[in-house]
């Protein structure tokens, strides 16, 4: 069993939903992403996703688009973000699943690419623009390594090819929750409740809901929908990116917490009060 599944597993047993909270690597520098890795694993986070930097980053809404630029143009390279997390992450509890696009993997070699990553200590995987049918020669090779290469679903697929992807996603199913690319919205769309019943009848595996979580009480409604994770980003690369970094890491601290609080109560009243705290405009 993979970090991920040992993750769910425990945390299905207990009745719990997941919070995956999302950072750009080296916005504002690599001191301080392995700082914020450390604080979200000690204020909530059961599993976290680091964003490589990435000069065209399609799937990116405009606030994780603008965290990758400032990284890029500090000059932050995968092998930084890599050794980085070598010497971060046996401290943590929290498995890293690692977001990059396919470019940079196919530039090293998937092998190769692989063999790095999990030296690095990442227990998961997700590429947003492989496609469905271009997956199986990482998907393969990624679990052999002990890696699960997390496959996304899109609002707009049809049943049998969620069917498709949900048979061979390893570790969750990333289940978008909107048409376009990342970023925060005001209201999550109820069609994400029919998307995880439809998805359900097809497999018993962990379903996380993404792009577009920017809220206590937007996470609150699809765990209420029956996510197993919420996984939320741009609102945290947004609070990362004020301030001075401590200020920055304070911010992701309490906002983390809060969202751990939303996921894990049944009340939605208080919910809604940590939601006026928590909107980001």
């Amino acid at each position: 069993m993979t970090a991920i599944s040992d993750c769910f597993k425990t945390l299905g047993r207990n009745g719990e939903c997941a919070l995956i909270p999302f950072i750009t690597a080296g916005d504002p520098d690599l001191t301080t992403t392995a700082a914020a890795l450390k604080v979200l694993d000690t204020h909530g986070a059961d599993i976290i996703e680091l964003g490589v930097p990435y000069s065209d980053p399609l799937a990116d809404g405009p606030v994780i688009q603008a965290a990758a630029t400032r990284a890029l143009q500090r000059g932050t390279k995968l092998e930084q973000v890599l050794e980085m997390l070598q010497a971060t992450t046996p401290s943590l509890r929290s498995p890293i699943i690692l977001f990059t696009y396919y470019n940079p993997i196919l530039h090293r070699g998937i092998d190769k690419f692989l063999e790095q990553i999990a030296a690095a200590g990442v227990s998961g995987l997700v590429v947003p623009d492989l496609p469905l049918e271009e997956a199986a020669g990482l998907l393969k090779p990624a679990g052999e390594m002990g890696i699960d290469l997390t496959l996304l679903v899109a609002p707009t697929s049809s049943a049998d090819r969620i069917e498709a992807i949900a048979r061979s996603s390893q570790g969750f199913i990333y289940l978008v929750s909107v048409t376009g690319v990342t970023g925060m919205r005001t209201q999550m769309e109820s069609r994400v409740s029919d998307l995880l019943q439809q998805i359900r009848s097809f497999t018993d595996k962990p379903i996380g809901v993404g792009f577009g979580i920017s809220e206590a009480a937007q996470a609150h409604q699809v765990r209420e929908w029956g996510a197993d994770a919420a996984i939320v980003g741009s609102a945290f690369v947004k609070r990362l990116a004020e301030g001075t970094p401590e200020q920055g890491l304070k911010a992701i601290a309490e906002f983390c917490q809060s969202l751990k609080a939303a996921i894990k109560t049944t009340d939605s009243s208080t919910n809604t009060s940590l939601a006026q705290n928590d909107k980001v405009d």
